[in-house]
C-alpha cells in the first residue's frame, strides 16, 4: 500500500517535469519564439544568476516582509473579531451586513483608494494585504465558533466554567480546525495580493521586479522572477501544512479513532 501510495505522489512531480521538458523542447527546436518563451535551461541559469548576486533575495525579503506583517495583523484581527461575532448574537448583527458588503469587492479595487489615502509607501501595501486576508480568517473562525457543541459548552458552565477561560478551554481548540483552514487560505491571498500591490505601486518587491523586467523586455528575469514565487508559494503551503499537523496533532487523532 505504501509503495502505491508513494507512486500516486509522484504522478504530480512526473506532470511538472513533463511540462518543464515539453517547455524546453519547444525552445530549443524552434516552436516558440524565445524572445517571447525562452528555454527552461536558460531561465534557470538567469535565476542561479540573479541568486548568486543577492539582487533576487533583496526584493523577496522586502516583499515577504510586508506579506508577513500584513497577514500577522489579519490574523490577529480576523481571529479576535470572529470569536467575538461567533460569541454575541449583537456583534454579529452589528458586523455581518458591513462585512458582505466589503467581502466580494475584489481586493485590486482597493488598491487605488489605499494610495489616496496611505501613498506608496509599506504602510498602503501592509494595509492591502491585512485587510484582504482577513475575510477568510473571520468568516473561519465565526464558523468555527458557531459549530461548538452547545451540550459541551453547558458542561463546562456546570462546572463553573466561564468566561475567558471558557473560550480558552473550549471554543478556541473546537473551533480551531475552521481558524486554520481560514489562515491556509489567506496566507494564499496575502501572497497574491501583494504581488499586485507591488506591481501598482512599488520601487522594489518581487512585484516590482517581475514588472520592470517584463517593460525592460528581459523575459528571462520576468520568468525567473515568476518560478521564484511559485517555489515561495509552494514552501509556504507545506510549512504551513506540516505547523498545522503539529499543533493540531489532537485533532487529527481524534478524528482517526471515530473512524475506527
Amino acid at each position: 500500500m505504501k509503495h502505491t501510495s508513494h507512486w500516486k505522489q509522484s504522478l504530480g512531480v512526473l506532470l511538472i517535469l513533463a511540462i518543464l521538458g515539453l517547455w524546453e523542447l519547444s525552445a530549443t527546436l524552434g516552436w516558440t519564439s524565445q524572445l517571447t518563451l525562452p528555454a527552461v535551461s536558460s531561465v534557470v541559469a538567469t535565476l542561479g544568476q540573479l541568486l548568486a548576486s543577492g539582487e533576487l533575495m533583496s526584493e523577496l525579503f522586502s516583499s515577504l516582509w510586508r506579506m508577513f506583517v500584513g497577514y500577522a495583523i489579519s490574523i490577529v484581527l480576523g481571529v479576535s473579531i470572529g470569536l467575538l461575532m461567533g460569541s454575541f448574537r449583537a456583534i454579529y448583527h452589528l458586523l455581518e451586513p458591513i462585512t458582505e458588503v466589503l467581502r466580494p469587492i475584489p481586493s485590486p479595487a482597493y488598491v487605488p483608494i489605499a494610495i489616496l489615502f496611505l501613498g506608496i509607501d509599506d504602510g498602503m501595501k501592509i494595509f492591502i494585504i491585512a485587510f484582504s486576508a482577513f475575510f477568510p480568517i473571520l468568516l473561519n473562525t465565526y464558523s468555527g465558533v458557531r459549530s461548538v457543541d452547545p451540550v459541551q459548552l453547558q458542561t463546562a458552565q456546570t462546572f463553573g466554567v466561564s468566561g475567558f477561560k471558557l473560550l480558552r478551554q473550549i471554543v478556541l481548540p473546537a473551533a480551531s480546525p475552521y481558524i486554520f483552514t481560514g489562515m491556509r487560505v489567506s496566507l494564499a491571498v496575502a501572497l497574491i495580493v501583494m504581488v499586485i500591490a507591488e506591481m501598482v505601486a512599488a520601487s522594489n518587491g518581487i512585484g516590482y521586479f517581475i514588472l520592470a523586467a517584463e517593460r525592460g523586455f528581459k523575459i528571462r528575469e520576468m520568468f525567473a522572477g515568476v518560478i521564484t514565487l511559485a517555489i515561495v508559494g509552494y514552501l509556504m503551503n507545506r510549512i504551513f501544512i506540516a505547523l498545522e499537523n503539529k499543533l493540531m496533532a489532537w485533532h487529527i487523532g481524534a478524528n482517526q479513532q471515530q473512524r475506527n
